[in-house]
């Protein structure tokens, strides 16, 4: 709740970070480092959590989805973590959300015959979205 969020690629200020995503180059989950870009890194939920059947590498997004999806359901949702409702919840938002994340993030085409998951939107799309029209003539991105 009160952590404080940097931006940096510099090696001596990730390793004062109590946790690292998408940087730094190291997946090691008990150092809180999630990053996918190492050619080594070939994880997917699968990989990481045998009981669920997704095969698509995972981005750093997918990482952090792995290892703290359930918790942060539960406590949004005042359910228990190994519970029904977060168990479904869990798999559907990950099926219908994260995976086209990690699919995208790592160059996955969605399909060679047969869908590997949904594309319903892009992040990027997403994120344009929120940025002001080529013609408005109020450019400031800043609310207030």
């Amino acid at each position: 709740q009160d952590a404080e969020v940097v931006r940096t690629r510099n090696p001596q200020r990730l390793a004062q970070c109590d946790v690292v995503v998408d940087v730094g180059g190291e997946y090691d989950p008990e150092r809180h480092r999630y990053d996918h870009h190492q050619r080594s890194f070939t994880h997917s939920m699968r990989s990481l959590r045998p009981d669920k059947p997704w095969t698509t590498k995972l981005s750093s997004a997918g990482l952090v989805y792995c290892h703290f999806g359930s918790q942060i359901l539960a406590g949004l949702l005042g359910q228990p973590e190994d519970g029904p409702v977060v168990s479904a919840l869990y798999d559907k938002l990950y099926e219908n959300f994260v995976e086209e994340i990690d699919g995208f993030d790592n160059g996955v085409a969605p399909a060679a015959g047969e869908p590997r998951y949904a594309l319903s939107t892009t992040l990027s799309a997403r994120v344009r979205r929120l940025n002001p029209r080529w013609n408005d003539p109020h450019q400031d991105t800043q609310v207030g």
